[in-house]
C-alpha cells in the first residue's frame, strides 16, 4: 500500500515506518503536526518538542514532508473520540485529508505503543478518510521493543526527561547509551522503557533509511522544573546540519534497498515461535514435543515443516425442515440479558439479514435496552460467500462505535442467517455491588500483536470480571493473510491470538472458562484438543464440525474468561437414559453465581472425553421425547446446581448433528415443556461434533 507516515521526530515513528517498508509497503510522503510559536505544546496525541530539525528527517530520507500547525488543544478526552472543533485530531484530520488528494495514499503509518487515546483517535481520523492505520509496534513488550531498534541501527537521542530516574545530565545521549540505565529505573521505578508513559522523547539523527544522517551543532537546554527527584527538561535545536553517508551512493537506493543490510524482522518473523517447541505469551508447550522442527535464523521462511495439506472433503448434509423461528430473551438481576433462537427467513440474503435484526431490535426495545448495550454476537450463516453482504447489512444496523464481539460461522442451515447475542446493562437499582462498566478493546490498526478487525466488531469486551473474546482465526496479524500451515500451527497461532487479548483485558489464557472450537473437518479436532489442553487450566471447550469459517479459516474459537477462574471448580458427570448417554463436564465459581457445562448426548459407544473422532455410521436408535427431557432435566440440574436462585435463567446452545438426530422441531417441541424455565435457546445444526457417536451437544451458561 502507499502510506504516510506521521513523525515525530522520535525512534518510534522511525522505526514504525521500517517495519511498514519491512511488510511490503511503500513510503510515499511523511507528515508532520508543528506547534505554533512554541517549542512544546501540552499535547496529548503530538511530540512536538525537536520539531525544529522535522524538516532535516525528510532531507535525510528524500520524502516530501506535508506540515500542519497545531495549538495542542484536547478538547475531546473521553476514550472513544468523537469530532470535535478546535481539537488538535481535527487538525490531524486536515493534514491527511490534503495528502490523500495528493498522494493517493491508502495507509497511515504511526509510532503508537500502548496509548489506547493516540490509537483510537488516529484510527478515528483513518476511517473518516477511508486510510488503513499501520502501528507495528501496538503492544509490543517495551524492552524487547528498545532491544530490536538498536540493533536495527536506529540511532536517536533523548530530547526530553521527565521521570524518576532521569536527569538533565541524560538528555543528549543514545538509546543504545541509556539502555542500561532505563532498564535499572523500570526494575525500581516502573518506568517504561520505551517512554511511552512521557517518561522521555527523543530524536532520530540516524537510521537505515536516512541516506544522510543528522548532526545537531548547538542547542539549547530548557529546564521547566529543577525537582531535585524528577527534573522536567528538554533540548531546544538552534543548529543543525545533515552529513553525507556512504558518499551519497543510498541517495540512490530506494527505501526497501536501504534495508537489506539490516536485520528487519518481517511479519512472518514475528509469528516464528509458532513453529518451534517452544511458544510465548504463557503458551509453552511441554518438553516432550518431538514432532516439530525447530525454526532457523528465526524465519519460517527458512522451515520446509508444517505444510497444510487439507483432508478429503467431508460429506454436508444440509438441514430439510423448517427452522424454528421462536425469539427470546431472559434476563438476570445483574443486568445480563441473552438474546436467542432468532432466525431471518427471507429468500434473500441481505432481507434476511435486516429480518433477523429487526426481531433483536424488538427484544431490546422490549427491554428497554440500546442497541449500544450489546456486547456479544454469533452469526450463524448458510453461505459464507455471502459474508460481505451480511457485514454491509450488520454495520447499517449496529454502527461502527465500540462494536459489540462477534463470532462468525457458516452451518447446514436451510435459512440465509440464525443469530444469538448477549447484552449488559448497569442495573441501578442494584447499587454498587453489582453496577460493572463495560469496557471494549476495540483495535483497527494492522500490528504484529494480534489481527486487526476485519469486520465490523471488537476483539474483546470486559463487564466486570467476565471478558467476552470474539472468533479467532490464524491470521498472520502484520499482514492479514491466512496462516498456510497444518492445523496444529494453526491453532497454536490462534491460541497466541486469544491469550494476547485476554492479557490487554487484563487476565490470561488460563482464566478461561468455556469456549466453542469451530473447525472444518473432524480430522482436526484431536490437535486442535491437544493444543488447547495443554495451555488452559481445565476450560471446557466443545469442538463443532462447521461447512466454512470467514477467510477460508480451518480453525475459529470462541471463548470466554473469568478474572477470578482460579477460584472455580471442575468436575465430570454422567448418566446413562435408555440406551445413550449423557457426559456433562461443569465448571462453577466459589460463590457459585457463574456456572458453564457442555454436555454431549451419544450412543452408547461414547466415553465422557471424546477421544474418538473416526468417521462411523451411528447405530440405528430412534431417540423418543421422553428420553430428550430427560436428559435436558439432567443438564439443568447440574447446571444450577446449589443456585442462589429458585429459578435461574440460563443460556443455551444447542449443536447437533445433521442426519444423525431427529431435527430441530423435535427439539424445539420437547424444549417447549421447559418453557417456564427462564431458559434461552439457540439450536445449531453441524455436519459433526466432538466424536462419531455425539448427536448432540450443548453450551450452557447460568450467571446470577
Amino acid at each position: 500500500m502507499r502510506v504516510v507516515a506521521l513523525i515525530s521526530g522520535g525512534k518510534d515513528s522511525c522505526f514504525n515506518m521500517m517495519q511498514c517498508i519491512a511488510a511490503g509497503h511503500e513510503i510515499v510522503a511523511l507528515a508532520n503536526l508543528y506547534p505554533v510559536e512554541k517549542d512544546e505544546l501540552d499535547s496529548f496525541m503530538f511530540q512536538t518538542v525537536g520539531h525544529q530539525g522535522i524538516k532535516y528527517i525528510a532531507q535525510a530520507i528524500g520524502l516530501p514532508i506535508y506540515r500542519y500547525p497545531t495549538f495542542g488543544r484536547a478538547n475531546f478526552r473521553e476514550k472513544y473520540y468523537y469530532p470535535t472543533e478546535s481539537d488538535e485530531v481535527e487538525d490531524l484530520f486536515k493534514l491527511l485529508n490534503t495528502i490523500k488528494e495528493r498522494e493517493n495514499i491508502e495507509a497511515v503509518s504511526s509510532g503508537a505503543i500502548l496509548s489506547d487515546y493516540q490509537r483510537i483517535r488516529v484510527e478515528n481520523v483513518c476511517n473518516r478518510l477511508n486510510l488503513i492505520s499501520l502501528s507495528y509496534l501496538w503492544r509490543r513488550d517495551q524492552e524487547e521493543l528498545l532491544n530490536e531498534m538498536i540493533q536495527s541501527s536506529i540511532n536517536a537521542v533523548l530530547i526530553k526527561i521527565a521521570a524518576l530516574g532521569l536527569e538533565t545530565k541524560h538528555l543528549g545521549k543514545s538509546i543504545s547509551e541509556m539502555q542500561p540505565h532505563l532498564v535499572k529505573i523500570k526494575e525500581k521505578y516502573g518506568v517504561n522503557m520505551c517512554g511511552e508513559g512521557g517518561e522521555y522523547e527523543t530524536f532520530t539523527l540516524d537510521c537505515p533509511l536516512f541516506a544522510k544522517s543528522i548532526v545537531i551543532d548547538e542547542y539549547e537546554t530548557i529546564v521547566n522544573s529543577r525537582d531535585d527527584i524528577a527534573p522536567v527538561g528538554y533540548l531546544r535545536f538552534t543548529k543543525v546540519h545533515l552529513q553525507e553517508k556512504d558518499n551519497g551512493d543510498l541517495e540512490k537506493l530506494t527505501l526497501s534497498e536501504r534495508l537489506k543490510t539490516v536485520l528487519i524482522k518481517s511479519p512472518q518473523d514475528y509469528i516464528a515461535e509458532i513453529i518451534g517447541p517452544e511458544l510465548h505469551d504463557g503458551c509453552n508447550l511441554s518438553e516432550d514435543e518431538t514432532d516439530e522442527h525447530t525454526c532457523e535464523n528465526n524465519s519460517l521462511k527458512a522451515s520446509n515443516s508444517g505444510q497444510f495439506h487439507p483432508p478429503s472433503p467431508m460429506e454436508i448434509l444440509y438441514e430439510e425442515e423448517d427452522y424454528p423461528d421462536t425469539p427470546m430473551v431472559n434476563r438476570n438481576q445483574t443486568g445480563w440479558f441473552w438474546f436467542g433462537g432468532i432466525v431471518g427467513k427471507h429468500p434473500d440474503v441481505t432481507p434476511a439479514v435486516e429480518e433477523a435484526l429487526e426481531k433483536l431490535s424488538t427484544l431490546l426495545q422490549n427491554e428497554n435496552l440500546r442497541t449500544s448495550d450489546i456486547v456479544a454476537v454469533t452469526l450463524y450463516i448458510k453461505d459464507m460467500s455471502n459474508y460481505k453482504a451480511i457485514n454491509e447489512a450488520y454495520v447499517s444496523w449496529l454502527g461502527k462505535k465500540s462494536p459489540p464481539v462477534r463470532v462468525c460461522v457458516e452451518c447446514p442451515l436451510n435459512v440465509h442467517v440464525a443469530l444469538d447475542a448477549t447484552a449488559y446493562k448497569e442495573n441501578q437499582d442494584s447499587g454498587d455491588k453489582w453496577a460493572c462498566k463495560r469496557h471494549t478493546m476495540h483495535v483497527q490498526s494492522i500490528s504484529h500483536w494480534a489481527p486487526a478487525n476485519i469486520g465490523p466488531y471488537s476483539q474483546a469486551a470486559r463487564v466486570g470480571d467476565i471478558i467476552l473474546v470474539a472468533g479467532q482465526i490464524p491470521l498472520v496479524p502484520g499482514n492479514m493473510n491466512l496462516l498456510d500451515m497444518n492445523i496444529k500451527r494453526q491453532c497454536r497461532l490462534t491460541l497466541r491470538h486469544i491469550d494476547r487479548i485476554v492479557k490487554a483485558m487484563d487476565a490470561k489464557l488460563r482464566d478461561i472458562v468455556q469456549g466453542v472450537c469451530f473447525l472444518t473437518h473432524s480430522n482436526y479436532i484431536a490437535d486442535a484438543r491437544k493444543e488447547w489442553e495443554r495451555r488452559t487450566r481445565n476450560a471446557i471447550v466443545d469442538y463443532v464440525v462447521v461447512p466454512n469459517l470467514p477467510r477460508g479459516a480451518q480453525v475459529e474459537w470462541c471463548v470466554w474468561a473469568h478474572r477470578d477462574n482460579n477460584r472455580f471448580e471442575y468436575e465430570e458427570t454422567g448418566k446413562c437414559v435408555a440406551n445413550f448417554r449423557i457426559a456433562i463436564r461443569r465448571r462453577w465459581n466459589y460463590e457459585n453465581n457463574v456456572s458453564a457445562i457442555v454436555c454431549y448426548m451419544s450412543t452408547g459407544s461414547s466415553n465422557s472425553t471424546g477421544n474418538l473422532t473416526t468417521e462411523a455410521s451411528l447405530p440405528s436408535m430412534e431417540l423418543n421425547a421422553n428420553e430428550l427431557s430427560e436428559a435436558f432435566e439432567y443438564l439443568l440440574c447440574k447446571l444450577r446446581k446449589d443456585s442462589q436462585s429458585t429459578n435461574p435463567t440460563c443460556n443455551l446452545r444447542i449443536f447437533y448433528k445433521v442426519g444423525s438426530f431427529p431435527g430441530p422441531n423435535f427439539l424445539h417441541d420437547v424444549l417447549s415443556k421447559f418453557s417456564t424455565q427462564n431458559l434461552v435457546i439457540t439450536i445449531i445444526p453441524a455436519i459433526h461434533l466432538h466424536n462419531f457417536s455425539t448427536l448432540l451437544s450443548i453450551c450452557g451458561i447460568r450467571h446470577e
